[in-house]
This record gives C-alpha cells, sequence and structure tokens, in this order.
C-alpha cells in the first residue's frame, strides 16, 4: 500500500534548548543551567518528522536562510527522508529561538523570524497540495499561501493553532479555514465552548490538547471523546510533544482508524516524543518510502 503522502507548510528553526531546575522569576539575577543543546525546531519541523518517522511521505514547505543553522535543519530533515521546499528568507537567517525548560515548562525567545523572500518553488509546491492525502498548514504569514491555495482548491486543511485563547486576530483565518482542527487548553478558561464555536464556524473535528490530563475531541455531529495522556517513566523534554500528538492522530485517523483510536495512537506518540531531549524520536529508517 502507498503511504500517506501530507503537505506541511509552516515554520522550521534552529534552536538553542537551556535546561534549568526551574523557570526564573521576571527579576534580574543570575541562573545555572542544568543543561543546554542545539536541535531542530519549528513546529512544521516537528511535524514533518514525527509524520515521516510513522512511514508518511511528507514534504515540508518553509522558509530557510543561506546560513550555517539552516544547512543543520536540513542536514536533520534529510535523515527524516523530510521533502523539502525552502523558500529564501529576504534577509538570509533562519529561525531560530533560544528555548527555557524545566519541569515540562518552555519559555520560548524567537531570536530570528524570517519573511519569504521571493517564491522559487510555486511550481512544486502546487503539485505537492495536488497530490496530497493531507495539507498541514501551521502559524506563520509564510505559510498563509498555501492555507488559500488548499482552500481555493477544495482541499481539507489540517491546522494547529497552539496556545489559541479564541478570540486572537492572527489565527482567525487559519481557525476559519481548517476543516480539522488542533489546539491546547492552555489559554482557555472554557474549553469546550471553544471547540463548538470552532466546530459552528465550519471544523469538521476539533482536537484539544490539555498536557498530562490527556485531550478530548469534537466532531462536527457532536459526538465529544476523552483519552487520557500515556504516562512516561522519564520526562526529558516536552518540545515537540504537541507535534507528536498530531503526527499520531493524522496518520492513525488517515489510516481508518475511529476518533478514540486515533487519539490513543496520538498519546502514545507523544509519550514516545517527550522521552528524548529532540523534536521527534530517531528515524525508524533513514530512506524515503517508495511508491
Amino acid at each position: 500500500m502507498s503511504p500517506t503522502r501530507v503537505l506541511v507548510a509552516g515554520p522550521a528553526s534552529w534552536n538553542l534548548l537551556v535546561h534549568l531546575d526551574r523557570l526564573p522569576e521576571a527579576r534580574p539575577g543570575t541562573h545555572f543551567a542544568r543543561g543546554f543543546h542545539e536541535t531542530v525546531g519549528g513546529t512544521s519541523a516537528g511535524k514533518a518528522m514525527n509524520l515521516a518517522r510513522l512511514g508518511a511521505e511528507v514534504t515540508l514547505r518553509t522558509v530557510l536562510g543561506d546560513d550555517e543553522p539552516a544547512a543543520r535543519v536540513r542536514a536533520t530533515l534529510d535523515r527524516y527522508g523530510v521533502r523539502l521546499l525552502a523558500e529564501p528568507a529576504l534577509d538570509g537567517r533562519t529561525e531560530r529561538h533560544a528555548n527555557l525548560m524545566a519541569a515540562g515548562d518552555r519559555v520560548s525567545l524567537y531570536l530570528t523570524a524570517p519573511q519569504a523572500g521571493v517564491e522559487q518553488h510555486a511550481d512544486a509546491s502546487r503539485a505537492a497540495l495536488a497530490a496530497a492525502d493531507a495539507v498541514v498548514v501551521d502559524l506563520a504569514d509564510h505559510a498563509r499561501p498555501v492555507l488559500r491555495a488548499a482552500v481555493a482548491a477544495g482541499i481539507p486543511v489540517w491546522t494547529d493553532l497552539h496556545d489559541y485563547d479564541g478570540e486572537a486576530a492572527y489565527h482567525r483565518e487559519f481557525a476559519m479555514s481548517a476543516r480539522y482542527v488542533f489546539l491546547s487548553s492552555d489559554r482557555l478558561a472554557d474549553p469546550a465552548a471553544c471547540m463548538r464555536s470552532l466546530v459552528d464556524g465550519g471544523a469538521e473535528l476539533v482536537v484539544c490538547t490539555h498536557g498530562a490530563a490527556g485531550a478530548s475531541a469534537l466532531q462536527a455531529d457532536g459526538r465529544w471523546t476523552d483519552v487520557p495522556a500515556v504516562p512516561v517513566q522519564q520526562l526529558v523534554d516536552t518540545n515537540g510533544a504537541g507535534d507528536a500528538f498530531f503526527a499520531g492522530f493524522l496518520t492513525a485517523y488517515l489510516d481508518a482508524q475511529d476518533v478514540a483510536a486515533a487519539l490513543r495512537r496520538a498519546a502514545e506518540v507523544a509519550a514516545e516524543c517527550v522521552a528524548v531531549a529532540d523534536l521527534a524520536p530517531p528515524p525508524l529508517s533513514a530512506a524515503r518510502p517508495e511508491r
């Protein structure tokens, strides 16, 4: 059977992760890190790596500079078998973050946030869009052209609103354009009400993650499903957990599993992710899937 073909559009970055015993208070001071390392970041890179590891044939459309961090991002994605369509960053610099990590919490500082220059892969992006079994569009201005092209072509869109508060204008186009919507409950006073509003706005399925408390799904026909998180013996790094969850759900759901089974699989994949120090566990094979 041919692998699921997924087009992912959105951010890829090269990040510095600093591990602390606890997040610092908002006042001047000196703190000592327990450790640090550099690795690939960006929610779209995380989804692409996890999807590829689970057997999907993945194309990632993103923006990269022409600097050393870009070379590192490219090399990592290549190891997972991700096909890369990298539009050039206007200033030549790849997106970078510094993430402060402590006890499962994270503060992410954007060091550079690139803007797309002249599009160089328009034809390849259109071809990948037309061939995809699923189109994932993440929160980034440079991903909006893919979002609009998918909507214009009548292709169902998957999106991840992350810590959406239910009102932010930046998220609105993504929320209203997608048929499959994921978000976290971190900033929601009433997650169920937000999920219902997204369904009322046209979503076929809304999935809301609650961290260690598991996840919930609401379908357009009103069916509600809850699943617990999968316990982990040792939490190493929560970076990428949401993207791993997303990838686990998408691959299971497109493999004709029902929502409850897809949620359980998503929780399993997320648990595998938090046990490693990168956005995804090591690739199961360096080879790109054959069609």
